[in-house]
């Protein structure tokens, strides 16, 4: 008992501090310098929405402020069978160079963006979501990767904060995750792109299941052809989070339901002799990521079983009060104010929402059909300035 509880344990560390410090370490010792040269190839960015009368119009207009040449540029809203005005909202730009791919009836977010994707021109096909701003430098920053011809997928950087620009619980994780995605695209490879703007080589796209989460689903792409999945940076995308507790849960459960079904249906790249250091990646990244609320249970069982054991007994009752005050963090949202209430609140939340989406998962249960985030705008004074930032990183 003794031995699964220390291996539940140092399975967990090295899910989020070990695997982390491995690769700083090796990036530390060969850094490997990323392409920096110009590179303007033909571009078509591809927009899913559903339902967003309310917001279409501010990401149009982002998207065409992108600093890009309009010759080399095509934006495609797809829309899947909005029904409150959002495709007549995005008819009125026809003549700005947007256009409408629409389908007939609700087929989830990669349904559309496949329709999207067989009347596409451009040799990069950009993914974005309505919800996310891109700061104007992005679009050529993240295209100038793309003359690497080892590189076949590449990702902006995720920046979330609430509607007054301060930072959330998810928005430290999300901090994190972008600091351990500049390590892996140093190391070698991501094994996952941000779901709110990711660029792909056209030539990765011609299977893209609608069953499958995209983001996830394009770095295995790119794997699987020998290309490797890198980040810029310097390519923000911002947008805020989630205002309703209970709505982000919701969300949460659905993210990681489709991704535990791209993980199992893609499970021979786990295989380190095919695939090496993808394979060492993809297994500490996502395989022990996900596995990680079943060790937590574990760790926390057999602490319970025996507590009898002085130490035993503080660390169970120090991963108690871990879950309970993550538990009154998210009965109590006012008690977040305090940072280590937002993190365990956060921590805990993620965790009970995988255990729920592997429950669903493990019942035949699949999220295909599509319902985004119902997310605010950022508010005048929050709206952070674009460009003076983004080229000082």
């Amino acid at each position: 008992m003794t031995i699964v509880f220390w291996l539940s344990v140092a399975l967990v560390a090295y899910t989020y501090v070990g695997y982390p410090l491995i690769l700083w370490v090796f990036t530390r010792a060969a850094r490997r310098a990323l392409p920096r040269a110009e590179m303007l190839s033909s571009v078509s960015i591809v927009i899913a929405a559903r339902n967003e009368a309310d917001k279409i119009r501010q990401k149009i207009a982002n998207t065409l402020d992108l600093d890009y040449p309009p010759r080399l540029r095509e934006v495609i809203v797809a829309s899947d069978a909005s029904d409150d005005g959002t495709d007549d909202i995005v008819r009125e730009y026809s003549s700005r160079g947007v256009s409408l791919v629409r389908a007939s009836h609700r087929g989830g977010k990669e349904y559309v963006q496949a329709l999207a994707i067989l009347v596409a021109k451009g040799d990069i096909l950009v993914f974005t979501d309505v919800a996310t701003n891109l700061e104007p430098v992005a679009l050529r920053r993240l295209v100038r990767h793309f003359s690497d011809p080892t590189i076949g997928a590449v990702s902006t950087e995720d920046c979330l904060v609430d509607a007054d620009g301060n930072p959330t619980g998810e928005g430290l994780y999300v901090r994190y995750e972008m600091w351990v995605r500049r390590l892996e695209s140093r190391f070698y490879s991501l094994v996952g792109l941000s779901g709110s703007c990711f660029g792909i080589r056209r030539d990765l796209c011609r299977t893209w299941p609608s069953t499958l989460a995209s983001d996830f689903l394009a770095a295995l792409h790119a794997a699987r052809r020998n290309y490797r999945a890198v980040a810029e940076p310097s390519a923000r995308a911002r947008f805020v989070a989630v205002a309703s507790p209970h709505a982000e849960a919701r969300r949460k459960v659905r993210t990681f339901l489709r991704g535990i079904t791209v993980l199992v249906a893609n499970r021979d790249l786990l295989n380190p002799i095919k695939h090496g250091r993808f394979a060492f990646q993809f297994a500490s990244h996502k395989l022990l990521r996900f596995l990680a609320p079943f060790l937590l249970l574990i760790a926390l069982i057999t602490s319970a079983v025996l507590r009898s054991d002085t130490p035993f007994n503080i660390l169970f009752q120090a991963q108690l009060a871990v879950y309970l005050l993550g538990g009154a963090g998210a009965l109590v949202p006012r008690l977040q104010r305090a940072p280590f209430v937002r993190v365990a609140s956060y921590f805990s939340m993620v965790q009970g929402t995988m255990l729920i989406a592997w429950g669903k998962y493990l019942l035949g249960r699949q999220q295909v059909v599509w319902e985004p985030s119902k997310r605010h705008g950022f508010t005048p004074a929050a709206r952070p300035s674009n460009t003076r930032k983004s080229s000082a990183r």
